[in-house]
């Protein structure tokens, strides 16, 4: 229990730091940028070499990849007709004519940022019904917590520019984020009695968002700055989380 339950704080601490350096520090966009590619690296690694082989042992590969459809279509259907789901993943999409216009947007962006962080802890918060998942584990806890700085940063940034104090901004990133908490909540103690196919399809949809954003990600950030830059980090994400996942398995 305190294993699962310090991986759900730290990753919800992850996030409170990328808030603190985006409304403390002023931050170029280039070092944001390779960040963000590497962290929607990350996001598909885990996908590719953790959340995949572990769900395609326990389910049946038809109903993984529908899974994976239906978390993919998911974040697509919130992303277009609420808001984007991610402001890491979107940071292209956030300019001053967004950040004029908050106050219209503040209730579909954090409608959509909830459902997004309370995605990542109940990614963290089930991994204790699999115990013979530590790769999984781990390389799904570095992927969740690379990704939470950028998001953090992001979202401080969007909030600054939109006219908040600094105080104020870090308070709204907190409050937002702590849904990251409640998805660790809700996963570790009303999932206790899932059954391992259950858990297999519940990953795949989950890593079904996560190749949504990954993907987003990208794609936003090469319509604006060097293709290179963008998938030289983004490679290295997924290339660390393969070799984290990898080095475990051979070691376990």
């Amino acid at each position: 229990m305190a294993n699962t339950l310090w991986q759900v704080v730290a990753a919800y601490v992850f996030a409170l730091v990328g808030g603190w350096i985006s409304t403390s520090l002023q931050l170029p966009h280039k070092p944001l940028c390779a960040l963000i590619s590497f962290a929607a690296g990350t996001l598909l690694g885990v996908t590719i070499f953790a959340i995949l082989p572990e769900s395609l042992s326990a389910s049946s590969w038809w109903t993984v990849f529908l899974a994976l459809a239906t978390g993919y279509a998911l974040f697509f259907f919130i992303s277009k007709h609420v808001h984007h789901v991610c402001p890491a993943c979107a940071a292209s999409h956030f300019d001053a004519d967004a950040t004029r216009h908050f106050s219209e947007i503040a209730t579909a962006l954090i409608v959509a940022l909830a459902i997004h962080s309370t995605t990542d802890g109940l990614a963290l918060g089930i991994q204790h019904e699999a115990p013979t998942m530590d790769a999984t584990k781990w390389s799904l806890f570095s992927a969740v917590c690379i990704h939470k700085v950028p998001e953090g940063l992001a979202l401080g940034s969007l909030l600054i520019g939109a006219g908040l104090h600094r105080s104020a901004a870090l308070g709204w990133v907190a409050a937002v984020e702590a849904t990251t908490l409640l998805g660790g909540v809700i996963g570790y103690f009303f999932l206790t009695n899932i059954s391992t196919f259950w858990l297999g399809l519940i990953m795949a949809e989950i890593g079904g968002g996560f190749v949504y954003l990954a993907v987003h990600a990208v794609l936003g950030e090469m319509l604006k700055h060097g293709k290179k830059l963008v998938l030289t980090s983004f490679l290295a994400g997924v290339a660390l989380i393969g070799i984290l996942n990898v080095g475990l398995r051979v070691l376990r």
